[in-house]
């Protein structure tokens, strides 16, 4: 091949289901390329990736792991991606600023589905993308099954670029299909060229030639050459594997054991050959490169405790030096990265990935030094939240510095969010999932040294009415001097669903003078808050019809008490019903899974309102159901382990139903016991 690779500063993301060893490559390439002597593994705790407490004790990827080092004199960064579903705004972050994609996956047909997700986001951005197929030393089924699989949930075509040479069921090389040579895998060493083995001669050439045609429909020139017999020569059909990456028309599938390894070598050559420039990829990002200045995007934030604060910045247009001004912003600190190490380095050119420090009001996401600021360029949409917890800190002294530190996770990762409840008062921590959020309050200890209690949160029933009442009440209190006087008479009735609250007042003669009747709806609003069911009451009128005052004991306090003494005699004999919050909720699944939908939704007092083809997803369902919030907690849990982890839903707040029997009776009960002072 003459080709010439591209000398730019180049990056690839590695990423992949949970457990598909991705990690593992990560460490295979760093060792292949020479940047570290000997590799690490989880179990060992050693791996360059995953260095981070929370990874060390789940031993799974829980952030970007950006790592810069070389190949055959180019540079590269790689950026190791979370595989756990719930990190998948890291991961969508990673991928937006490489210029092509490994996908990692196992050599399980069970697990083909898991990888269907993740082609999808990368077609919808349009990134090149490679196939790996990882262990396949301890494979139990044939590279074809397994590509037959994938395809299924893959909309480009997969272009199988080599085949296995086999020791009856073990595997112990490949033949590269363009090239036609063969190769012996050597554990931990680069593979050793040998011929073509007689038993794979048969199966090589017919798997080169479903590799040529499905290049030749992308080819008009390939095609004819095809139809006439000819034989397309080696550069050409680079050529054409180069051409299709980049423009996302196929998706390269290679295989091996990043174990041991195997294979790793043939991919780097692939990258190294086939991977789009920085040029390529901004363009396809919308970034102008032809401009004057320095331009960066931010895809990843952290907070580094000493060191403070970080950006891993990807430069798309000229150099960036220690004191480089962006957008009237100065850095202080370029570093290369290694994990969780960080070398200072003098400058970054187009194509580096680097981290810049202490650019305080800088976000994930932003577009540094561009003309039209953050909102230029395309960038990763953030992740609608699927789980809670109410949080507290568990020092009261820690209550004030818990909001601080929560922002600076929320600036780590945008799929966090927080808010305190105006219903339950209750500081609420929003994520992707319960492990997403047990990460979180782990870092909140372990990298702030602040310590959070957690718990379910409160579902924020209210209460209504069902029948009207008029009812009289007078507060009088005499105590020398002064004394208190408010007397008033309401007509309290109940409104059709969702009309909130409306107060009206139809005195006549002055009998409750003008001055005092905002202190009357005051003290209705005020005893609202908490009905004679315990929770805030709604979707009723009170109208001021009469009362009496004194001019020299009446008061705006007392006005007040007199109307919180009006509801709270009245609102009894008003037959009051509890209300619970229903959710309207769109469930996406494949469509294997669609008849189990049924069952989870009746489980959780829901009905399903019906179900479509979800747009633009091939074998997926979006099945509409409406859940009672109470039902909602841990829905993502259970879909995700009825659905092989790749179920999703996005809700909405619909309306308020009216809630009786046993289960509301429990409900009151329990909240009627929370406040009962002990």
């Amino acid at each position: 091949m003459t080709k010439k690779a591209p000398s730019a500063p180049r990056t690839a993301a590695v990423v992949g289901p949970y457990l598909s060893g991705k990690t593992t490559l990560l460490e295979s390439i760093l060792f292949a390329t020479g940047k570290v002597p000997r590799k690490g593994t989880a179990k060992e705790g050693n791996t360059v990736g995953d260095g981070s407490p929370e990874a060390r004790a789940r031993q799974m990827t829980t952030e970007l792991n950006v790592v810069n080092t070389e190949y055959l004199d180019d540079k590269w960064t790689f950026i190791d991606c979370p595989g756990s579903i719930e990190l998948a705004q890291e991961a969508h972050n990673g991928l937006i600023v490489a210029d092509a994609a490994v996908v990692v996956c196992e050599p399980d047909l069970h697990k083909a589905m898991t990888v269907g997700p993740l082609l999808r986001r990368l077609d919808e951005h349009q990134i090149p993308h490679i196939l790996f197929i990882n262990k396949m030393d301890t494979a139990q089924v044939g590279v074809k099954e397994v590509l037959e699989a994938l395809q299924a949930v893959s909309s480009r075509p997969l272009v199988l670029r080599e085949i296995p040479i086999r020791d009856g069921d073990k595997i112990t090389g490949h033949v590269d299909l363009v090239s036609e040579r063969a190769f012996r895998w050597n554990a931990n060493k680069p593979s050793d060229l040998i011929q073509i083995p007689d038993s794979v001669t048969q199966l090589e050439k017919s798997a080169r030639t479903e590799m040529l045609e499905s290049l030749a429909d992308f080819d008009d020139k390939l095609l004819e050459a095809l139809l006439e017999d000819s034989v397309p020569s080696t550069d050409d059909i680079y050529r054409n594997l180069t051409k299709d990456l980049q423009q996302n028309l196929i998706v390269p599938v290679f295989f091996g054991s990043a174990l041991h390894d195997n294979g790793i070598r043939r991919l780097l050559k692939a990258l190294r050959h086939e991977a789009p420039e920085p040029a390529v990829t901004a363009a396809r990002l919308k970034i102008d490169v032809k401009g004057a200045g320095p331009v960066a995007r931010v895809f990843k934030t952290l907070h580094a405790g000493h060191s403070g604060k970080l950006s891993y910045a990807r430069i798309w247009r000229g150099e960036i030096t220690d004191g480089t001004t962006l957008g009237g912003r100065r850095v202080s600190g370029l570093y290369h990265t290694l994990g969780q190490k960080h070398d200072k380095t003098p400058k970054a050119l187009a194509g580096d990935v680097v981290a810049l420090g202490r650019l305080e009001d800088v976000k994930t996401g932003d577009l540094l030094g561009a003309e039209n600021g953050a909102a230029a360029g395309v960038w990763s949409r953030v992740l609608k939240p699927l789980f809670s917890l109410a949080i507290h800190a568990e020092q009261r002294a820690d209550e004030v510095k818990l909001s601080g530190v929560l922002a600076k996770l929320v600036d780590e990762d945008p799929s966090l969010s927080y808010e305190t409840s105006q219903d339950t008062g209750e500081l609420l921590l929003w994520g992707q999932g319960e492990i997403h959020l047990l990460i979180a309050l782990d870092r909140l200890r372990n990298r702030f040294h602040l310590s959070v209690k957690s718990q379910r949160p409160q579902v924020p029933y209210k209460e209504t009415i069902r029948k009207p009442v008029s009812q009289h009440a007078r507060h009088k209190k005499q105590s020398g001097g002064h004394g208190q006087f408010g007397d008033v008479h309401i007509d309290i009735k109940p409104l059709p669903r969702g009309s909130g609250f409306v107060f009206g007042n139809s005195v006549t003669g002055g009998a409750v003078p003008k001055q005092y009747i905002p202190a009357v709806e005051a003290g209705v609003l005020e005893y609202l808050a908490r009905g004679p069911l315990g929770f805030r009451v709604v979707d009723l009128s009170v109208t001021l019809t009469d009362g009496q005052y004194h001019t020299v004991d009446s008061s705006e306090m007392a006005f007040k008490q007199a109307a919180m003494m009006a509801m709270r005699e009245g609102m009894p004999g008003c037959n009051p019903i509890l209300l619970e919050p229903i959710f309207h909720v769109d469930i996406s699944v494949p469509n294997d899974f669609t008849s189990k939908i049924q069952r989870l939704v009746s489980g959780r007092r829901g009905h399903i309102l019906g179900f479509t083809a979800k747009d633009g997803w091939a074998g997926w369902d979006q099945v509409s159901v409406q859940l009672p919030q109470s039902e909602m907690h841990d829905l993502i849990v259970e879909l995700r382990s009825i659905t092989q982890g790749v179920g999703t839903f996005e809700w909405r707040f619909d309306h308020l139903q009216e809630f009786a029997g046993k289960l509301a009776d429990q409900v009151v009960s329990q909240r009627q016991q929370a406040h009962t002072p002990h």
